[in-house]
């Protein structure tokens, strides 16, 4: 069995200016990729939407930016659950809907790297999910970190990938991830 594509937050609300500076400008091409290549041979695909309970949030309901990117709109057929929280697996059925289809093995990719990505592949590996995160397929932001230091995106993915590797994940590159569709 194919591993489910599990695509996160690819929403309009991402390319606000307000959330500033990010990496990986290749990201979205990459996770377009593997949307295609996950759909041409009919492998689970599950989008995760960010509802927002902020007012000032990119996701907050009833505003453009909470709907999908044009690239990443959801067919008929593929499942998308909506979440409140980082993580897609907390109050929203999924971890069910993965069980149900007996899917063991999960490829993550979205946005952003250090929230809402690393919440789900912590969620994945804490509930035995054989989980990989394409980390080419994920950015995020500037940020400043507990000590008051701005860090670059680079360096607030690079940290987030490295928190998860070997212990909740798998990180891969896109051209890995495509190899778990060759039967």
């Amino acid at each position: 069995m194919y591993p489910a594509l599990i695509i996160i937050d690819m929403q309009k609300g991402i390319h606000s200016p307000k959330l500033g500076q990010r990496n990986n400008p290749e990201a979205e091409s990459n996770i377009h990729s593997l949307l295609l290549a996950w759909r041409a041979t009919q492998a689970p695909i599950v989008h995760a939407r960010h509802i927002s309970r902020f007012s000032d949030s990119v996701f907050w309901p009833n505003q453009e930016g909470v709907e999908f990117q044009d690239d990443f709109l959801p067919l008929s057929h593929e499942q998308i659950f909506e979440k409140n929280v980082p993580d897609a697996f907390a109050h929203s059925g999924l971890e069910r809907w993965l069980h149900v289809r007996g899917i063991e093995s999960l490829i993550i990719t979205g946005v952003v790297t250090n929230n809402s990505v690393e919440a789900t592949a912590r969620s994945a590996g804490n509930l035995g999910f054989n989980c990989h995160v394409v980390g080419d397929g994920t950015f995020t932001f500037d940020k400043t970190d507990y000590n008051g230091i701005l860090r670059s995106a680079d360096e607030v993915h690079a940290m987030s990938l490295a928190n998860l590797d070997g212990e909740y994940a798998t990180i891969i590159k896109t051209r890995e991830a495509l190899n778990f569709l060759t039967p």
